[in-house]
């Protein structure tokens, strides 16, 4: 039977800013702050994370409430709307792109799975919502009349710097489960952000805003937790639809995130892919050819194929990209019209498709490192830092795409999965 949605028929709790804003001007938006993106670099790196005044541009622009549900004051726009603004960030400064996507696609969480009383409280009333989220239980939380006390230490909270909060797993003591957890949110001024990011802290993405954070013993009211929200329990907890279908009347929170997840760090490194390419066509047309002076370098065959083949790769991760957003959109529009819901063979595979995404990116900024002379290797130059950038992301716990492997090969054949070393 097919499932109906409502639209909740009443006025936004919180003005929407730009009422007739479209999909497409917050992407060319976006798009106009790649020059200020790359020149700001260097101090975005020192800093950990992007400036204070790119942070009021994103703000100015809009970006932070892409998915936020338009009843609190967002634009709600959808799921590849989100990736295509992301990655034109990620064009301009790679670092900077991570730090954003990863703090303002968790509206979209919030929006699918937190009740209404705990999506009023936090998405207001600025209706401006952006939070970090750390899934391994790094806490504890322990009940108390009203809610919980929370304690615990979370590593790479990437975009904490300019969060208004943040989103934490952590076990649950008042559960008879002791593997049980939950998952909560704090506001940002209830929590410290530790000083372990930024600078030549890490090899790369020093512009992400990975810090560390630690809460000590902090009230967190009911409201702002939801239980057993887990991209691999997604097929037994959206069934039914989830607090956010029923409440905005919009399949897009269903929230099932494993492809969005990992779409958020691939678009990171299709960013940094164009940005080399950019970069190199500078280079290939500034210099000449050391054994045929006088010939520019754009205008050589071995320039040209080194062009070509990372172009190709970058638009062929991107593909890989923008289809799995709509994939994600198809099975929401497919559980809202029929019922069906995505099974967790589908989710993994998708994460599975994004994998081989973020490998062709990664490829074509080693080519294109590879062929630009030793000179844009050296500290500073901008080839030198996507190099890094995606050197990091390859060494991150959801990019081991062999690991991911056999569990789509166990979902298929109704083997147990695990969470595979995560």
């Amino acid at each position: 039977m097919a499932t109906v949605l409502k639209r909740r028929d009443v006025a936004s709790v919180y003005p929407v800013p730009e009422p007739d804003l479209t999909p497409e001007e917050i992407v060319a938006r976006a798009r106009a702050l790649r020059p200020r993106l790359r020149d700001e670099q260097d101090e975005a790196e020192a800093r950990g994370g992007y400036t204070d005044g790119m942070h009021q541009e994103f703000l100015k622009a809009g970006i932070y409430r892409i998915l936020v549900p338009r009843m609190f004051g967002g634009y709600e726009f959808d799921i590849p709307t989100f990736y295509k603004t992301m990655l034109e960030v990620a064009t301009g400064h790679p670092g900077a792109g991570w730090c954003l996507t990863l703090c303002a696609s968790h509206a979209w969480v919030i929006g699918s799975h937190w009740s209404e009383d705990g999506q009023r409280a936090l998405f207001g009333p600025a209706g401006h919502f952006a939070a970090p989220h750390r899934a391994p239980p790094s806490g504890t939380a322990t009940p108390v009349e009203g809610g919980y006390r929370i304690t615990g230490q979370w590593d790479y909270c990437s975009g904490i710097p300019h969060a208004t909060h943040f989103v934490g797993v952590a076990r649950d003591l008042g559960s008879d489960d002791k593997g049980a957890t939950l998952s909560f949110v704090t506001p940002k001024n209830q929590l410290t952000v530790l000083d372990d990011w930024g600078g030549d802290k890490t090899l790369g993405l020093r512009a992400s805003g990975s810090n560390s954070v630690k809460i000590e013993d902090q009230f967190i009211p009911k409201s702002y937790v939801t239980y057993g929200y887990a991209a691999w329990r997604a097929p037994e907890t959206t069934q039914n639809g989830t607090p956010g279908t029923r409440l905005h009347g919009n399949a897009m929170y269903l929230g099932r995130t494993s492809g969005p997840y990992q779409m958020s760090l691939v678009t990171t490194v299709i960013g940094a892919a164009r940005a080399a390419i950019d970069e190199f066509e500078t280079i290939i047309m500034r210099r000449e050819v050391r054994n045929q002076p006088g010939m520019p370098r754009y205008k050589h065959p071995d320039f040209q194929r080194t062009w070509g083949q990372a172009t190709s790769l970058a638009d062929a991760a991107e593909g890989i990209l923008l289809a799995v957003g709509d994939r994600y959109m198809w099975q929401c529009k497919r559980w809202a019209e029929q019922g069906i819901s995505a099974s967790l063979e589908d989710e993994l595979r998708q994460w599975t498709m994004v994998h081989h995404g973020g490998k062709l990116a990664s490829e074509a900024v080693e080519l294109v490192y590879a062929n630009a002379s030793s000179a844009a290797a050296k500290k500073g130059q901008k080839i030198e830092r996507y190099y890094r950038d995606v050197a990091m992301y390859k060494s991150h716990t959801s990019s081991q795409l062999l690991n991911f492997a056999a569990p789509v090969a166990r979902a298929h054949f109704g083997l147990p999965i695990e969470m595979f070393g995560m």
